[in-house]
């Protein structure tokens, strides 16, 4: 689980020591997620499954796609298909992905990096394994993040954000024992590329075993914990965590995470993906790729879909050019 590393993390900023007043968050629930298959029928972890959506706020959806290595000809991806409402934030970790939308804009990333999306006012859009990837086959493995978007922000112009692995700011812990990437949003005053409409804070955190993490965190953000990989513990009362877990998280400024010293043969350690943010408080009618605030706007939003006005799909890429144009 590449992503984005470095030689030596004691190189790197570090955590400050957090003091005996600090507040740790404690853990209100784990969950599994549940297993599917998504697109054109690569695999999937629905992380956020039976998770109450006050709890999720600003968050919509999170997969984990795969982790799954490809023989030659498997790797699939996502037909064209719209999106209105709120932001994808698709995650590499390994693998690479192109991206293409109706607009004209996309490109493609590879481990480590980040594609921000902001649908807003709608648009249609497709991902898939570049051509040299279905031909060789090979390791794939990232999530795709749903951030919503507020009110008053969903009708913006579509934009993207292209953020390279190298761009996260990396820094680690007193000792040394974890690697943490900051996405988005800040942590001990270390702050991430993406630029976000609701604050938020996104971050991969890689524990060596034995390993523990005091995380600062924004006291009036909801806290967020999923296990990409490995085995663990979350919270001061040390509740077990796996690979395909989430730990929802109550009140509190910090919080403690820690790897098992024995781990499995292919995950040699601790991967998180923690995500938290300032809820939006707002009502939320979600169906299918559409995210809005009533019933209301979306069946606007199916409609204006329907009448080509989220994009039209470009003319190369139609099925009756046989297929000569170029993959996303």
């Amino acid at each position: 689980m590449p992503a984005i590393t470095v030689d030596n993390v004691v190189v790197l900023p570090r955590l400050p020591r957090l003091g005996e007043s600090t507040k740790f968050r404690k853990v209100r629930t784990v969950t599994t997620a549940p297993t599917g298959f998504e697109g054109e029928g690569f695999p999937v972890r629905r992380a956020f499954a039976g998770v109450s959506t006050t709890d999720l706020d600003p968050f919509i959806h999170l997969d984990q796609m795969g982790e799954v290595d490809y023989a030659p000809g498997e790797p699939k991806g996502t037909p064209w298909h719209p999106h209105r409402g709120f932001e994808t934030v698709t995650y590499i970790i390994d693998g690479v992905f192109d991206h293409q939308d109706s607009n004209g804009g996309g490109g493609t990333i590879t481990d480590g990096d980040t594609q921000w999306m902001t649908a807003g006012s709608g648009l249609l859009h497709i991902e898939a394994p570049p051509e040299h990837l279905v031909v060789s086959g090979g390791l794939f493995h990232g999530t795709q993040l749903w951030v919503n978007l507020p009110r008053s922000a969903k009708m913006n112009p579509p934009r993207y954000q292209d953020i390279r692995g190298r761009e996260s700011a990396l820094l680690t812990t007193p000792d040394g024992g974890a690697l943490i990437r900051v996405i988005a949003g800040e942590i001990a005053g270390h702050r991430g590329p993406g630029s976000t409409f609701t604050p938020i804070t996104i971050t991969h955190v890689t524990v060596q075993p034995g390993a523990q993490v005091d995380l600062p965190w924004q006291p009036d953000f909801n806290a967020l914990v999923y296990v990409l990989g490995g085995r663990g513990t979350v919270g001061t009362d040390r509740r077990p965590v796996r690979t395909g877990q989430l730990a929802v998280h109550g009140p509190g400024d910090a919080l403690r995470f820690s790897a098992d010293t024995a781990q499995d043969g292919n995950t040699p350690a601790l991967d998180l993906y923690i995500m938290g943010g300032k809820p939006i408080r707002e009502p939320v009618a979600q169906y299918g790729p559409f995210v809005m605030n009533t019933r209301d706007e979306l069946v606007q939003a199916f409609e204006d879909f329907q009448a080509g006005r989220l994009g039209v799909i470009p003319t190369e890429r139609l099925p009756h050019t046989g297929g000569q144009g170029a993959r996303p």
